[in-house]
């Protein structure tokens, strides 16, 4: 049997700890006992992005916010779609999990970090919602807008936290969130921030097998 290998582990900021893991080809990000991530899992994250920029495929000079490097699968999925001119800064607040990008999971990402389209920053996704003007806001920071992997996380997910994304958000931007299950209340705040809101069931491999992710896009109306 090939073993599960602990490579190293990651304090997120003022929340819990994750550790990867490496099982063959594969990796997984645990949080305690579950996965957060896990490579076999790339579908619903390339959905994220296909789905949440749809509408910028031929926008002149994109600008998209990715909330969690993660596995770079949303990433590599956004530079499939957008344009040349588009501009993608990803947020990540854990340092190690860029670090683990370059290192062990570098054969995930190829070479999707130094394209010239992409700037990587250290630090809370909350911060840089507020530098507004994005055409695209793509959340992947847990597992659902529950502040999980890190209490601090519920900022983004609240009725003020919302209006603030709204606000970043350019006309006819879209706001759109990755969960691992559906959430009536979440979906209703959106709807009451004045955003138009579409439930997308994606499932969560990449050849349409696996659990059912949900993905919410919101858009804000010019």
């Amino acid at each position: 049997m090939i073993p599960r290998i602990l490579l190293d582990t990651a304090q997120v900021p003022g929340g819990a700890t994750l550790r990867l893991f490496q099982h063959g080809r594969d990796f997984a990000i645990m949080l305690g006992m579950s996965d957060l991530m896990n490579s076999r899992m790339s579908g619903s994250e390339e959905a994220l992005a296909t789905i949440g920029c749809a509408s910028l495929v031929t926008h002149p000079r994109p600008r998209v916010l990715v909330g969690g490097l993660g596995m770079g699968f949303t990433l590599r999925a956004l530079l499939g779609v957008l344009r040349a001119d588009a501009e993608i800064v990803v947020a990540e607040i854990v340092p190690a999990i860029v670090a683990w990008a370059r290192g062990p999971m570098a054969s995930l990402f190829g070479d999707s970090l130094d394209d010239p389209r992409v700037r990587v920053r250290i630090g809370d996704v909350a911060d840089a919602i507020q530098v507004g003007g994005w055409d695209a806001i793509l959340l992947d920071v847990d597992n659902g807008p529950d502040g999980l992997a890190m209490p601090g996380n519920d900022r983004l997910y609240g009725v003020a936290g919302i209006a603030r994304a709204r606000a970043a958000l350019a006309p006819d931007g879209v706001l759109a969130i990755w969960s691992a299950a559906p959430d009536k209340a979440f979906a209703n705040r959106l709807r009451g921030a004045g955003l138009g809101v579409v439930e997308h069931r994606v499932r969560a491999r990449s050849n349409g097998k696996g659990p059912r992710h949900v993905i919410w896009t919101a858009t804000r109306a010019t």
